[in-house]
């Protein structure tokens, strides 16, 4: 009996102790429960969760991922480095946001009576907007025939690579030349898409890129700025940096109605009103094309399907072919306008259109001192101190499409109207 009861105090004490151990721990766990987490544990485990997160990524980056098997195309020798760009802007950034709440004005004791009509929809105040989107209906990728040939455009193969021999026997590969969708689009302060206004579509020459070229070196956006005109740019990349003057998915029947339709949406998105896309679907077009940009302008002329919403066209040292093109859209098209400046290394060919026009009984002036009127049909030749390379900056007048607006928006049957002051009105020759 002795033994049982010392047996029993002993299971009585270790049940009294453990019962201590456990309660202790728990009351100190209560207490901290009104208290800020302790900064240097946060920080340790903060440092534990960066070195498993590192340390996944490590084993997935050595893993045969998506894009170890099929690695994104290289532009970095073609393109601006990230200090040059500028932001590209996803759709996301353009929607509405939410507006920050306001405390409720304190109330009237009485009503008053409003004259001004509600208007629906009223654009806030914002800067020049410029950015790059990426379009399924651009130029590029192209995997179509070449109507030249009714040939593969891409007719040259090496391994799993393919590409395009041009006309001068040079290749261009695919994955470098004719992969980039992206089109550059420039919204002015000053628009407004509740006036009439019109789609500037530039079609860029041989040897350019968005940014370097059209935006920084040509100043294609600030001319459209500083013209005052109610109008916005589009601007699609061509071949990237090389002298070739395809036109890729322009020279698809339709192929310029698609890329105008899918371009509407994008714009009312950019312009921060969504139900705008309408308007822009109707929107008068004056097509600019370049040097090597006048083979995408002419086949959107003549298989784009919607020449008639082509209100002009303006050629800049570029009739280098194609002149059964222009020339059909001018017969045609009477109530739009023609514009081609020209130097030497277009000369003969700008002669052979005026010759064909005249034959066809088209009345073709050769200055730019006049008015723009619908069927107006001009043609400048520029002296031997303008060079083909800073023609979009310098032909018969310093900015040319910028003068190109600014006598357009002077037309109100051209449908534009001026809603910006400018610093210098038109400059002619």
């Amino acid at each position: 009996m002795r033994a049982d009861r010392t047996s029993s105090g002993a299971r009585a004490h270790a049940l009294r102790v453990g019962l201590i151990s456990a309660l202790v721990p728990l009351s100190l766990t209560l207490v901290q429960c009104g208290k800020a987490p302790n900064p240097a544990a946060l920080a340790a485990n903060s440092q534990a969760n960066v070195q498993v997160v590192a340390k996944t990524n490590q084993q997935v980056a050595s893993g045969d991922t998506f894009e170890d098997r099929f690695p994104a195309p290289q532009f970095g020798e073609r393109f601006p480095s990230a200090s040059e760009s500028f932001l590209q802007r996803q759709m996301s950034d353009f929607s509405p946001k939410r507006a920050v709440q306001q405390p409720p004005p304190e109330q009237a004791p009485y009503k008053v009576a409003s004259l001004e009509p509600q208007v629906p929809y009223k654009r806030s105040p914002r800067d020049d907007l410029t950015t790059l989107v990426s379009m399924k209906s651009s130029a590029f990728p192209y995997f179509g025939n070449n109507p030249a040939s009714d040939a593969p455009f891409l007719n040259v193969a090496k391994g799993d690579r393919r590409g395009h021999r041009s006309y001068s026997g040079r290749v261009f590969w695919q994955d470098e030349t004719y992969n980039d969708s992206r089109v550059l689009m420039h919204v002015p302060e000053h628009f407004d898409v509740r006036k009439p206004g019109v789609i500037v579509v530039f079609f860029h020459g041989n040897g350019a890129t968005l940014e370097r070229d059209v935006r920084d070196r040509q100043l294609v956006p600030k001319q459209i700025t500083d013209s005052g005109a109610n109008a916005v740019l589009l601007a699609p990349q061509m071949a990237v940096d090389a002298a070739d003057s395809s036109a890729g998915k322009f020279w698809q029947p339709g192929g310029f109605k698609r890329f105008m339709a899918e371009s509407a949406d994008h714009l009312a998105r950019v312009t921060g009103d969504p139900n705008s896309a309408r308007a822009f679907a109707n929107m008068p077009i004056v097509i600019v094309g370049y040097s090597g940009g006048f083979l995408p302008t002419a086949w959107s002329l003549e298989v784009g399907g919607i020449s008639d919403r082509v209100r002009g066209v303006v050629l800049l040292d570029a009739v280098y072919g194609e002149m059964d093109k222009f020339a059909s859209w001018i017969e045609n098209h009477r109530s739009g306008f023609f514009v081609s400046a020209y130097t030497r290394h277009t000369a003969r060919r700008d002669r052979e259109l005026m010759s064909m026009l005249r034959q066809k009984g088209i009345s073709v002036a050769e200055d730019m001192d006049g008015p723009l009127r619908p069927g107006s049909v001009v043609f400048v030749e520029t002296g031997d101190g303008i060079t083909h390379r800073d023609y979009v900056t310098r032909a018969w007048t310093r900015d040319p499409l910028k003068d190109v607006l600014v006598k357009m928006s002077a037309t109100p049957a051209l449908a534009l109207t001026r809603v910006a002051a400018t610093s210098s009105g038109a400059s002619s020759r």
